[in-house]
Formats: structure tokens, sequence, C-alpha cells
């Protein structure tokens, strides 16, 4: 059994991370959140030490390395987008494993400075790229490897979580701290991309606002127009007033259908992480790279073929 901290206690994501923790026969220890929301605690991990202050739970994390049987043995950062470098860095300081939400970082740049904290320290940073593991994802990837080495697939993607006016208010509608809509609900995307279709060759924005973007990406196999929005306006006719959340990846043709199996996914990462199978920072920087880009480029006219009709209803 090994000993963990969790950050971001409060959070929409944090119970999945309780729940893996607990899942793979661990032990939360002691958790962190400026929020005191927390009363999910009570049944996952109720005797857990919790805090509001950092410098309290730092100092707290300091002490339990006076007793072996209680010095923490990973750390899990699920505080919002800006602070996760600072704080891996920290449970990389107190000598922890790291296990971190997406986006990792906003920048390959920081992937670079937690290499050298990785160094200093000794330790590992491994972050939750879920995806990988769907059954579905994996299907598709063994299915693009046997193809032809030009063959290129078309692909669509559209992903339209609606969100309501919370949002705007939260850390999540202000771009310094979420870094912009498609890195926030889209890394992922971008990640299982790459897993699947291999190396990007080229990253063009055609449409970016706060609530939404658009754009196209070509990868070793694929031709992939996307976007993303959290605009409920931007659900087709046939979602509206049904459903809040559409989701498609059509390629050539063909629906890619992974709606079922993503609840036990993250126990699934922190097994692999466990068993020294986790991704990395080198594993993690592609689809930063690809975010940093969509992130600061400027939006262009989307060439015939190119645009997604959902960006290009947009910018006429």
């Amino acid at each position: 059994m090994k000993n963990f901290a969790l950050i971001g206690a409060a959070g929409y994501i944090a119970p999945r991370h309780m729940r893996a923790i607990k899942d793979t026969g661990n032990r939360l220890s002691t958790a962190y959140d400026v929020n005191d929301s927390v009363g999910i605690i009570d049944s996952l991990a109720p005797d857990a030490d919790f805090f509001t202050d950092f410098e309290r739970f730092y100092e707290h994390a300091q002490t339990l390395k006076r007793a072996p049987a209680q010095a923490l043995d990973y750390v899990a950062v699920c505080s919002p987008n800006h602070l996760h470098h600072a704080h891996i860095a920290a449970g990389l300081r107190l000598g922890c494993t790291v296990i971190c939400e997406k986006p990792l970082v906003p920048t390959p740049g920081l992937i670079d400075e937690l290499a050298l904290v990785e160094k200093e320290t000794g330790q590992r940073v491994y972050n939750i790229l879920q995806l990988r593991h769907h059954d579905a994802i994996v299907r598709l990837r063994d299915k693009v490897a046997s193809t032809t080495q030009s063959t290129k697939f078309d692909v669509t993607l559209t992903y339209i979580t609606s969100r309501g006016k919370w949002y705007a208010a939260s850390w999540k509608g202000d771009p310094s701290k979420s870094f912009g809509v498609a890195t926030n609900i889209g890394v992922h995307f971008f990640d299982m991309l790459h897993f699947v279709f291999g190396a990007l060759q080229r990253n063009v924005v055609h449409y970016s606002q706060a609530d939404k973007a658009g754009g196209y990406l070509e990868y070793e196999h694929a031709r992939v127009r996307w976007f993303l929005s959290i605009d409920v306006n931007d659900l087709p006719d046939e979602a509206k007033g049904k459903k809040t959340t559409f989701r498609s990846i059509d390629i050539s043709g063909e629906q890619l259908e992974f709606s079922d199996g993503f609840t036990d996914l993250h126990t699934v990462s922190y097994q692999e992480v466990m068993a020294g199978r986790g991704y990395g920072l080198e594993n993690a920087r592609h689809c930063i790279e690809t975010v940093n880009v969509i992130r600061t480029a400027q939006p262009m006219p989307g060439a015939a073929g190119e645009i997604h009709p959902y960006a290009a209803r947009l910018v006429k």
C-alpha cells in the first residue's frame, strides 16, 4: 500500500483520482484545496487529513517523512491548469512520484523545466492520458498501423459540451488560468489523434474565440478537421433540447464510437503508472506543442476541404 496526497480535492475530476487510489489498493493520506467542499472524501478516504492552506499542507507532508510508514509516495495533481507546474514541482521536491491531470502544462518550455526538476529530485512525473487506454482507441490505432504507409484517413472531429454562465465566472473561463477552450476541453483529443495517427505535420487555426475554436491538423496518417465548443447554440438540431453534449469523430465515413468504457480509465492509468508503464513528460510533449500553437496562432481562412463545416459558418 502506497501513501498518496491529492492537490485539488474539490475539483470535478478529483473523485476519479480518489477512486483510482482506492481501487488500486492504496491510501489517500492527505488532501489540499482552497475550497472546502470535499465531502466526497467521506466515502472514499474518510481518514485523510485535509488542508485549505497550501503552506500547512506542504509542512504536514514534510513531517510525514519522519516515519517511513507514513511518508508520501505519490502526489496527485488535480488543481486548476495554471497551477499544475508549481504543484508538480512541489510534489517532486517532496520526494514523490507525481500523477497530474491534463493539460500537464501550457508550453513545451515548462515541460523542459519539469525535466530539470525530475533530474534534481530523482523523481518522475506522469500525465493522465486516459484515452490511450480506451479499447476502441487502441483498436483504431492497430487498424491504422496495419494500413499502407501512404494512407491518410479523412477525420472530422466535433465536440460540443455546453456550459452555463458559471463557466465564464470560474477559472475555466479565464484564459490566463485555463489556457483557452481548445486546451481545456481539447487537449485529450489532440493527444488521441497523435497516438492513433502519428506525428503532426501541419497545424492551422481557422476560428478562435473564448467559447469555441476550429481548425485543421494533418498527421502522418490523417487529415483532421476539428471544432470544439462550450456554446449550447452550436449543438446540432437533432441534439438541441435533448442533450447538452454532442461528440462525433467521423473517420473516412465511419463513426468512432467510444461513449462507453470511460468509467475506469483513471484506475487503469494509475495501474499503468504503478507498473512502470505510465506516460511521462515526453509522452505529453506532442499534445502540449499542438495546443500551444493553437492558442497562439493567428486564425486564417480555411482552404476548401480543410475547414470544419461548423467553423465555416462562423468565418463567412
